[in-house]
């Protein structure tokens, strides 16, 4: 395989995991050390544009999140990622991060207009051995979320505790990447028991892919609200620049689909209960070469109330 291959492949791999622990990387991809990753990374979140198809039925109102100031919510997360990889003729590679569970509480200020939401997290547990192992060090890590009322979110901050070693980091920080674009954006609108809307966003997976999801609310009881969700992935461009000036690279297809349900209740600022899945194919080729890189991944993420 050529120098250039090569690099494909070890840029591909981050990419994949959607490693949002590359924004504080080292040259060669993994997390460093230093004591600068203690410190709060806050990472924006690109703007939810929605738009309503269907208003639903009567009753209607406008869905605004407005949890208690200081009241805490009990929540646990559980984020996994499947990736298989393949270059060439070369044997499949298994790429994928370990199931990780995250108890999480979280507490809101008030909106000043946006919900500043601090998230503290619990004793972790992985069914992978060597996470498990490093997770211990990472009980207490901040993160942190600015929600608009409306539930999009804006921007994502995380400080891990200062003993946290780097495969807990990482893991932890995919996870919270995964989380906050599956997430749920009322319309800025009047709605009803089988309303149907979009959400459009664009998710930086190394290359930008623009996201459509498609909600439906499918109950309503009280200040708790059910939601269907399908989402779609498609790239904005049909040529993969690669990080660090390392050449591009042709995106031949790309399919990325799934589809959830997640129960939000209106006085608290993370979703109650749900799931959502996605996944697909990619393949990749070079243009300098017949060199071709094909992915399989699949991203979920559960909620559950303690």
């Amino acid at each position: 395989m050529s120098v250039f291959s090569k690099r494909v492949a070890q840029v591909a791999a981050v990419v994949s995991a959607v490693a949002l622990a590359a924004a504080c990387s080292s040259d060669d991809g993994s997390l460093s050390a230093s004591p600068e990753t203690t410190k709060e990374t806050t990472v924006p979140i690109s703007a939810v544009t929605t738009s309503v198809v269907d208003a639903g039925a009567e009753p209607r109102s406008r869905m605004t999140f407005a949890p208690p100031p200081g009241a805490p919510q009990q929540v646990v997360m559980t984020s996994r990622s499947d990736i298989f990889q393949q270059i060439a003729d070369q044997p499949q590679q298994n790429l994928s991060t370990p199931e990780v569970t995250m108890p999480l509480t979280a507490v809101s200020s008030s909106p000043d207009p946006a919900l500043s939401v601090e998230l503290t997290l619990g004793a972790m547990t992985s069914s992978d051995s060597r996470l498990q192992d490093s997770l211990a060090s990472s009980e207490g890590s901040k993160a942190g979320l600015s929600i608009q009322p409306n539930g999009a979110i804006t921007a994502l901050r995380i400080t891990p505790a200062a003993d946290s070693e780097d495969i807990a980091r990482s893991a932890i920080e995919q996870a919270f990447y995964q989380a906050v674009y599956r997430g749920i954006a009322f319309p800025d609108a009047e709605i009803g028991v089988g309303a149907v809307w979009t959400m459009q966003q664009q998710v930086m997976s190394g290359m930008a892919l623009r996201q459509v999801t498609t909600a439906t609310l499918r109950e309503v009881a009280g200040n708790r609200l059910t939601v269907d969700v399908s989402i779609t992935q498609e790239p904005e461009a049909r040529v993969w620049h690669l990080p660090a000036d390392a050449g591009t690279l042709n995106i031949d297809t790309f399919v990325m689909s799934g589809s959830g349900t997640l129960v939000v209740d209106l006085e608290a600022p993370l979703p109650v209960d749900g799931s959502v899945t996605v996944g697909g194919e990619q393949t990749y080729s070079d243009p300098n070469s017949t060199t071709r890189l094909r992915q399989a991944t699949t991203n979920t993420v559960r909620w559950s109330g303690q």
